[in-house]
Formats: C-alpha cells, sequence, structure tokens
C-alpha cells in the first residue's frame, strides 16, 4: 500500500547491511554454510533446519518458504504407498509414475530465470557489461528477505526447490524472476543474479525495487557509478506517495563509501525523517558527525 513501509523483511536486511555502525547483536552474523546448504547464525551450531511458525510477510515468500517434504516419502526401499496428506484425490495415495518423474524432473533442473534476455536498458553500465567476468561475492545476509522469523535459518536447497516450483508455476512473473535473483545473491552467483535482475527488468524497466537489488549488487562488486546511477533511477521511479525511506538509505551508504560524505548525509536524514525508528541511518549520521 502506498506510503506504507516496507517488510520487516527488508528492514532485517537493512539493518544487516548497516551493521558497520550499529551495536545489534542481530547484525554482521550470518554465514552461507556451503557443505550444508544452509544460512544460519554465525556461531551456532543447529542441526536441523528450522522453519519458522510465524506468518509469511507475503503470498509469495509464504510460498518460497513453505515445508518441500516430499508428502508421499517412505522410508522403506522402493516403496511409494506411504501416507499422503495431499494426496487425497488419487484415491489410494499412490503416486503415478508419471507424477513422480515430473517431480524428479523439476528436483534435478538448473535453477535459472529461463532464456537470458538480449538487451535492457541498463546493459551499458559498466557492471552489467562485465557480468561475465565478477567473482563470487555471497551474501547471506539476503537470506533474511526469506524468513519469517527470527532466529530461522534458511535452508538453501529447499529454498531452491521452492523458487523451482514456485517458476513452473508463474514462468514470467517478474516477482519470481527478482526473488531468484536474490537467491543467486546468497549463494554468491553475481552472473545469474544480474541475469535475474535483468530479465526482470526487461519486463519492467522502471521497477524501483528491482533496481535497487540490483544496485546493491553493484554496490557490493564496487562499481559504485552504477549503483548510484541505478539507485538514483530508482528514486526517481517511485509512485507517488511511495514511502521510499530504504532507497534513501542505499544510496546514503554508495555515497558514503564514495566519499560524498555530504549528500549521503543528505539521504540519511530522508530515510530517518520517513522512517524514524530505523536506527542505522541514525548511526551513520552519528559516525560522521563524530568524525
Amino acid at each position: 500500500m502506498a506510503g506504507d513501509l516496507p517488510s520487516i523483511s527488508y528492514m532485517a536486511l537493512y539493518i544487516v547491511s548497516a551493521s558497520v555502525v550499529t551495536d545489534s547483536r542481530s547484525a554482521t552474523h550470518w554465514r552461507l554454510d556451503q557443505e550444508r546448504g544452509l544460512v544460519r547464525p554465525a556461531g551456532e551450531d543447529v542441526s536441523d533446519l528450522l522453519v519458522g511458525e510465524g506468518e509469511a510477510v507475503d503470498p509469495l515468500l509464504g510460498i518460497l518458504t513453505r515445508n518441500t517434504q516430499n508428502p508421499w516419502e517412505d522410508s522403506r526401499p522402493g516403496a511409494i504407498d506411504g501416507a499422503c496428506s495431499t494426496c487425497g484425490k488419487l484415491g489410494s495415495g499412490r503416486i503415478s509414475g508419471q507424477e513422480r518423474s515430473l517431480k524428479l524432473e523439476s528436483e534435478t533442473t538448473l535453477l535459472t530465470c529461463g532464456e537470458a534476455v538480449n538487451a535492457t536498458q541498463y546493459d551499458h553500465l559498466d557492471g552489467i557489461a562485465q557480468r561475465h567476468k565478477h567473482k563470487s561475492h555471497p551474501e547471506p545476509e539476503v537470506a533474511m528477505i526469506f524468513k519469517k522469523t527470527e532466529g530461522d535459518e534458511i535452508d538453501m536447497n529447499a529454498l531452491e526447490q521452492n523458487l523451482r516450483m514456485t517458476l513452473d508455476e508463474n514462468p514470467k512473473s517478474i516477482a519470481v524472476y527478482n526473488q531468484i535473483g536474490n537467491f543467486f545473491r546468497i549463494r554468491g552467483n553475481t552472473f545469474s543474479a544480474i541475469e535475474c535482475f535483468r530479465k526482470a527488468l526487461s519486463l519492467s524497466p522502471s521497477n524501483p525495487d528491482i533496481l535497487l537489488n540490483l544496485a546493491r549488487v553493484l554496490f557490493n562488486l564496487q562499481y559504485l557509478d552504477d549503483a548510484i546511477h541505478l539507485t538514483r533511477r530508482s528514486l526517481e521511479l517511485q509512485p507517488p506517495g511511495q514511502n521510499c525511506w530504504l532507497h534513501h538509505f542505499t544510496l546514503g551508504e554508495i555515497l558514503k563509501a564514495y566519499g560524498n560524505y555530504h549528500e549521503a548525509s543528505i539521504h540519511f536524514r530522508h530515510a530517518l525523517d520517513l522512517n524514524p525508528s530505523f536506527l542505522p541511518a541514525r548511526a551513520h549520521l552519528q559516525v560522521r558527525l563524530h568524525k
């Protein structure tokens, strides 16, 4: 709704991204466990994935964070008649060979956003033009976008399966392309992340949230001019009455990294005016004032 603050997931993400100037115990301490496919709070050793019991912040995230356990899984070798709460329509609960084949295909198909688009109006930016050359840059804190409740771990394998299934159901969804791009940011696959954001922008070139996500990728890769351009553009394209505190905060961060402290402070103040409870923006200003 216009004028409303973004969801808590996005706020949490940016609390983490601004952790260099905060003392929040929720900040900085997220790591990607590549071996087990989990994103978890650093320092914790939790054996099993903890799926939050709270409600998802929106329907798409509810789909992406749903339980992906095989509902007809049976521990007996070769068994296919296990209890299945979702198989009533099949009578005995037996899964047809075709359905099992489709499920196996879904689980083994490489997750992508489909065929790459030929061009977007942002391809002239160096960070996008050079996307094939970027090194891996994992962003485990981005997993907070997919969290239902504080303290959850994110099972990346389950999330990937959910994204694949959601894309199958919505093959031309800009929102799904955007979320797959964020998934690749967590993994550190910057090329695939940029490709997904490009595909989303080819369909919706004026989408400020996708521009902001792409700006963040390029910011992390130190393409500061490109990141500033995209973030400014995301602000220009905000609908009337939209509360764009997050975009101001991001632009402030990038400008600060660029060395433009004066303009960065202006955007941090804008972010605070629009969202007075957002402490990272205040912390950036306090650091600046004490220099």
